[in-house]
This record gives structure tokens, sequence and C-alpha cells, in this order.
């Protein structure tokens, strides 16, 4: 918590907002942070324990926002893997995928850890085969514990640099990329961010950001979708991030996510959404969605194709997926696991 707002904060509350009572709100919320109610997505069946609030018109049916003083962590079912618990910011940013044309049969997540955002896409989209990504292998751990906790199959996980993947180009109709970012955002729920309001700190990951998303945007096939996703508030690893996309790979165009249309950021032309901390909903996030425009074949990929380009653990089976109204009979999970 900060008794002041720093000079970085004020000049880029007065960036974002024109109006200054909007600009007092943005730092009043970043510098005495309030709590947020705790969210959950469901894996599995409901079978809910916890007092819920009313949900918003947005909010998908396998969510739901828990009363103050809910601990969902805490509970047996959350051990059991009927539910994941994140933060309602990350929910608002996974909505970009509610935009995309089903059925989607593969999806890539490509900064998967810790595994929120490739668990919603996989109880929102079904597909058939999900790949999530994570280059920094410390991260590896925590993602498979969450991906076998709440049973989700079939899934593979791979430990590659974006830039390693070329053998899966133009392979997968639904690429994610929920970005590392200066992680501004955390200052909504009292965490310490040093140095994420600094120029510096913001071009370091903007410019990971646009290298991510580049490598991203080639395993994408032709008519399927690139969802961009941070934590933080800087235009420069939000908006301009997606427009520095849409010059280097003109084939791509931005998609109108109809569901977040209220929260239609004014700092670009583009359909780019932000939600922000003074909305009590969440601590902030910022989405948007793109379209591969190309006309083609989409590329397959197979298992032995996966282990070429470097799949770190063997597959083995696990748990029939068990969600709501998803069930299919005869399907086998795959997973990995032997090397943690």
């Amino acid at each position: 918590m900060m008794d002041q707002p720093s000079n970085l904060l004020i000049k880029l509350s007065r960036r974002l907002f024109d109006d200054a009572t909007e600009q007092e709100k943005f730092i009043d919320a970043l510098i005495r942070p309030q709590p947020f109610h705790p969210c959950i997505a469901w894996c599995r069946e409901k079978r809910s324990p916890f007092k819920i609030e009313p949900p918003i018109s947005w909010q998908p049916r396998f969510v739901d926002r828990l009363s103050f003083g809910e601990k969902p962590g805490q509970h047996p079912l959350h051990n059991e893997g009927y539910y994941y618990c994140l933060d309602f910011s990350s929910v608002f940013a996974a909505m970009s995928l509610y935009a995309v044309r089903s059925p989607i049969n593969t999806i890539f997540d490509m900064c998967a850890a810790p595994g929120g955002k490739s668990i919603f896409a996989w109880r929102a989209l079904q597909p058939q085969l999900l790949v999530c990504n994570e280059a920094i292998s410390k991260r590896i751990g925590m993602l498979i514990s969450n991906l076998k906790r709440c049973h989700i199959s079939p899934a593979i996980v791979l430990n590659k640099d974006p830039g390693d993947l070329s053998q899966i180009n133009f392979s997968h109709q639904l690429v994610i990329v929920d970005a590392p970012c200066s992680g501004q955002s955390l200052l909504a729920k009292g965490s310490k961010v040093p140095g994420c309001f600094h120029p510096n700190t913001i071009n370091k990951n903007a410019n990971r950001q646009k290298r991510i998303i580049a490598n991203s945007a080639q395993l994408v096939a032709p008519q399927g979708y690139l969802a961009y996703m941070t934590c933080t508030y800087s235009v420069e690893e939000n908006e301009q991030v997606c427009e520095w996309l849409l010059e280097k790979f003109p084939q791509f165009q931005a998609v109108n996510v109809s569901k977040l249309v209220e929260y239609q950021s004014q700092l670009t032309n583009l359909p780019c959404y932000r939600l922000f901390p003074q909305s009590k909903l969440g601590t902030g996030a910022f989405t948007a969605l793109f379209q591969n425009t190309e006309v083609g074949e989409t590329k397959h990929v197979d298992f032995e194709m996966l282990l070429q380009v470097g799949i770190r653990y063997k597959l083995e089976d696990t748990n029939h997926r068990d969600t709501e109204n998803a069930e299919k009979e005869g399907e086998e999970g795959l997973f990995m696991g032997n090397d943690f």
C-alpha cells in the first residue's frame, strides 16, 4: 500500500482517463486496496457450499463470484478438482474467447502457468486437444498440478521458448497469449510491485510481449484466432502491442467482443477491452481477440509432432473429464507426469 501516489502513477491516470474523478478513483484503488469477491470457475458439476453474489450480465454460468469471507481454496471440493480459484479480472480477460466461432478442435496456451486461462478455455470451448506451454521451467510444476487436480483432459504440457515452435506453425484454431507484463494491477490487491510504472520496466515488457505475440501469431491456423491478454494498465503493453501486431501481420483483423462492448478501450479505435479496479469487480485486465483471415488448410498436429518439438513429459491416462453437459463417451485423457 502506498501513502501517496507516485508521479508516474499520476501521469498514467491522466493518460488513461480524461475525467478527473475517474483519475482519482483509479489512483485510490491502487494506493488504498480494497478486497474483491473470491471467484471460482467450476470444472465439474456445481455442488456449491458457498454464499454466491448475483451474477453480472456477461458472467459465464460456470463462474461464481462468492461473498466476502468465503475461502474456496480451503474447501475439500477444491482439492477434489471441482473448481479453480481465480481473480474475476481473469474471467473478464478470458471473455474475449466467447467471440470465437465454435467448434474449436485445438487450443494452444502460450504462457499457460499457473493454468487459469487454459482451464477457462477448456471449460468454455470444449476443445478436442489443449496444449499448454510454459517457457519458465520453475512454473511447470504448478501448471501440471492444477491441470491434473481439475481433471483437464486431453491435455499436453510443453516447456518451450515461443521462438522454438516453428514445427507446429499454422496448426491451432485458437492461440492464447496471457502475456507476462509489468503487473501493475497487483497493486490493487495490496501486493508490492517495485518499478511497475517505470518506463524502462514497461518498455522491456512491451518488447517481450511483441516477441511472444509474433511467434504466437504464426501458430494460428487459417481462419483461427489469437487472444491477447494482460493484467496491467500501461498503453505500451496493451493497445500499442495490438496495433503493432496488425501492422506486422496484416492478415489478422481485430474481432468485436459483443459481451464486453461497455468496456471498450477509449485509447484506440480497435476493439480492445479494459477492466479497471475502481469497478470493484477485479484488480484490472486488458483483452483483445484477432482472427487470421487467410484461407487454407489447417496443419495437422499429432502427438508425434508435439514430441518432436520437445515435450518433456510422458503421456499417460488421467481421469475422464466430468463437466456439466459436456461428457464425451469413451474419451481418454492424455497427460504428462513422470518427470515431476
